[in-house]
C-alpha cells in the first residue's frame, strides 16, 4: 500500500480535485501545445453549438475536442516523467516521447475527420 494513499471520504475527493486543478494549471502555464488546444476548443466548441446538427452529432463534435485535451495532458505527463528520470538521450526515452506525440497526432486527426464527416 502506498504511503500517499492515506485519505478517504470527502477529504480525498477535495485533495484529488486540488491535484487535478494543479495539473491543469501546470499544463496551461508550462505547455504551449496545451494552450493551443485550449484555444482551439474555445473556438470549436461554441461553433458546435451554432451548427444545425443533431444533439448526438454536437456531442461527438465536442467530445473529440475534449479527447485531444486529454491526450495532450497524458503526453505532457509522459514527457515530464521521462525528463524527470533522465535528460540523457536514450532510445527508450525517445520512443516514449514519440509515442505520446503520435497519440496526439491521432487525436488531432480524429478532430478533423469527425468534423469533416459530420459537416460534409
Amino acid at each position: 500500500m502506498s504511503p500517499f494513499k492515506g485519505q478517504s471520504g470527502l477529504k480525498r475527493i477535495f485533495n484529488a480535485a486540488g491535484y487535478s486543478f494543479d495539473g491543469l494549471r501546470a499544463a496551461f502555464t508550462g505547455e504551449a501545445a496545451f494552450r493551443q488546444l485550449v484555444l482551439l476548443n474555445a473556438v470549436l466548441i461554441p461553433v458546435a453549438f451554432c451548427l444545425p446538427v443533431s444533439r448526438l452529432e454536437r456531442a461527438v463534435l465536442i467530445a473529440v475536442c475534449l479527447v485531444a485535451l486529454i491526450v495532450e495532458l497524458l503526453n505532457s505527463a509522459i514527457e515530464a516523467t521521462v525528463d524527470r528520470i533522465s535528460l540523457e538521450r536514450h532510445p527508450l526515452s525517445k520512443n516514449a516521447k514519440d509515442m505520446g506525440s503520435a497519440a496526439q497526432l491521432i487525436a488531432l486527426s480524429l478532430i478533423g475527420l469527425v468534423w469533416a464527416v459530420i459537416l460534409l
